[in-house]
């Protein structure tokens, strides 16, 4: 196997992990810790998904510009929306942006004082960064399928 291909099966490992992960705990978990009112039980969870989610997110993240400097060397066509391929990785870009800010957002104000905040706005936001997460599937997908072009 190359190189190419095992970036690919690397940053493909990392989306099962990270976006994978999200879908569980927004569609099962979350759901069921809010039928219980127990904010302390998603608290544990996504802490403890923290640990693989996380390394999983920033094995995408460094996949993800080796591949595309692969399919882009030129570090400044990466905005140029102009360019099929330059779209594809600015969209990929912006994506991350939001992802890595709804991260923070989480980890460090909505996590210690999610007794004050409710499940309700954990929910929220944990189905956004699964929104988000999905989109970059898509747009990774793109780049072998063409949707973008």
């Amino acid at each position: 196997m190359n190189i190419y291909g095992s970036l690919i099966v690397l940053h493909l490992l990392g989306a099962c992990v990270w976006v994978g992960g999200h879908v569980v705990l927004a569609c099962s978990i979350l759901p069921q810790g809010a039928k219980s009112r127990d904010a302390s039980l998603s608290y544990r969870i996504e802490s403890a998904y923290s640990n693989i989610g996380i390394p999983a997110l920033l094995l995408e993240v460094v996949t993800g510009f080796l591949l595309a400097y692969l399919h882009l060397p030129d570090f400044g066509s990466w905005l140029d929306f102009g360019n099929p391929m330059g779209r594809m990785i600015g969209l990929n870009l912006v994506l991350l942006l939001i992802t890595v800010a709804l991260v923070i957002d989480l980890r460090f104000r909505l996590f210690p004082k999610v007794e004050s905040y409710g499940l309700g706005l954990l929910k929220w936001h944990v189905a956004l960064i699964t929104f988000v997460s999905l989109l970059l599937v898509f747009v990774g997908a793109s780049f072998r399928i063409g949707w973008l072009y």
